[in-house]
């Protein structure tokens, strides 16, 4: 996780965050819109959001513009993604409170909705588990809570990884790069497979575990607190 942090704290490589999930995760902007209306669909027109894993801000700037009451708490461990955050949002960030650390950082709500997008499949499952437990003890009864990231069976995860590679070439990336990249997931995140994902949101006390995104490598689901 330090080498990560030290990755997103990066200056370079924070300039160039923007670029990478849309060249890495099909339907990137697909799955933005698909988080948002899944939240909207509970969550009050004036909600209160907590956003994990909110440097880059790309996703809350998608929330903002879409639902003009919705307010936000933005929650990451490396400031100058929040700083990045800040930026993407513009005039926007007037709604969004930020704070550098992680899910004991976070407000204690209550929340009306919450959404974690590409940043758990950095947790080992323990880890995950109580981050899960701790969105959920922050969330009104009932409320929606949207998470995606990557996400394969045990024993097919190699095709996977590879066809996540060929996508980001396909996508414009250098070939050595989508290697680099395909091996640096293999190495360092904690991909579980869609079963064990799901069955660690029940765990965490989320109810009704639906699945509303896949593609390739990576895995979207609703649940609700």
């Amino acid at each position: 996780m330090n080498a990560l942090l030290a990755h997103f704290s990066n200056p370079d490589a924070v300039a160039r965050y923007a670029e990478g999930p849309p060249r890495f995760v099909p339907g990137f902007a697909d799955l933005q819109r698909m988080a948002a209306l899944m939240l909207a669909e509970r969550a009050p027109t004036d909600a209160r959001v907590l956003v994990l894993g909110a440097g880059g801000g790309l996703e809350m700037k998608v929330f903002a513009e879409a639902h003009p009451g919705w307010t936000f708490d933005g929650v990451d461990p490396a400031g100058e993604m929040l700083r990045l955050a800040e930026r993407t949002l513009g005039p926007l960030a007037s709604r969004a409170r930020l704070h550098e650390g992680y899910v004991d950082d976070a407000p204690e709500g209550p929340f009306d909705a919450a959404a974690c997008l590409l940043t758990l499949h950095f947790l080992p499952a323990d880890e995950r588990r109580r981050t899960l437990v701790e969105i959920r003890r922050r969330l009104r009864p009932g409320a929606p809570f949207v998470m995606a990231h990557a996400s394969a069976p045990r024993d097919a995860r190699e095709d996977w990884l590879a066809r996540y590679a060929a996508f980001a070439v396909a996508s414009g990336v250098d070939p050595a790069q989508a290697e680099g990249a395909r091996a640096a997931v293999a190495a360092q995140l904690h991909m579980l497979s869609p079963e064990e994902d799901e069955a660690i949101l029940r765990h965490a006390g989320f109810q009704t575990v639906t699945p509303f995104y896949a593609a390739f490598a990576w895995r979207g689901w609703a649940a609700y607190a």
